[in-house]
């Protein structure tokens, strides 16, 4: 699963809108924002539809705010989100919703460092202690593939590193989209649609995407 040209002169396309949403990444990381589509003619321009650059499924972290990221505005990402970026129907409809109907070209799915959801997940399988609420089980239990596969291919015997737990994690979500959605992993097929799985930097800003689903 690996990336190829990209066509940065046309955002309708997947590797146009990976290219925008790379250059706003580089302005955010680089301090120089430039705040696009964020006033009243903007507004009032999208009051009636809205065309996104891409969809953007990320962990509900207080400090993922796509639109900062990615230095976007008003009705340029189509964003959902939920603790630690788990794969449930309402998210594959809602990102579905985004390729069918909104004909986005790309989805990026977003995790970052020290996310507390993955954190749980960890501590769970080391102390075999609960999170103790039905509905908190049922996320962490989503979570949990990721950890048992770090515990047998990455750290057998040892503690487990929260970093590589994550960035499997976003693996396993990106797949996830893909093999439980025939609509999405269509619109892969027929070059339509790219899937990138990234990882946000809590420290620096930068977005490293690690999988890429489709041609860029």
């Amino acid at each position: 699963m690996t990336a190829t040209t990209t066509r940065r002169d046309d955002p309708k396309t997947p590797g146009g809108a990976w290219a925008r949403m790379t250059d706003g990444n580089e302005r955010f990381v680089d301090a120089r924002p430039l705040h696009p589509h964020q006033d009243s003619d903007r507004r009032a321009l999208l009051a009636g539809g809205q065309e996104p650059v891409a969809a953007l499924f990320g962990c509900a972290d207080s400090r993922l705010a796509a639109e900062i990221i990615f230095d976007a505005g008003l009705g340029d990402l189509f964003v959902v989100r939920n603790a630690g970026q788990v794969v449930g129907d309402t998210v594959l409809a809602s990102l579905e919703y985004a390729v069918s109907v909104l004909h986005v070209p790309l989805i990026v799915v977003l995790g970052h460092d020290s996310c507390g959801a993955v954190a749980t997940a960890i501590d769970t399988i080391e102390t075999a202690a609960a999170p103790g609420s039905v509905y908190l089980d049922g996320l962490v239990e989503m979570i949990m593939p990721s950890v048992r596969r770090a515990k047998i291919e990455l750290a057998p015997g040892h503690n487990l590193d929260a970093h590589e737990v994550g960035r499997l994690h976003i693996e396993a979500s990106v797949r996830g989209l893909v093999e439980k959605s025939a609509l999405i992993s269509n619109a892969v097929a027929d070059g339509r649609l790219a899937v990138v799985g990234a990882n946000y930097d809590l420290a620096n800003g930068r977005v490293e995407p690690s999988v890429v689903v489709g041609t860029l």
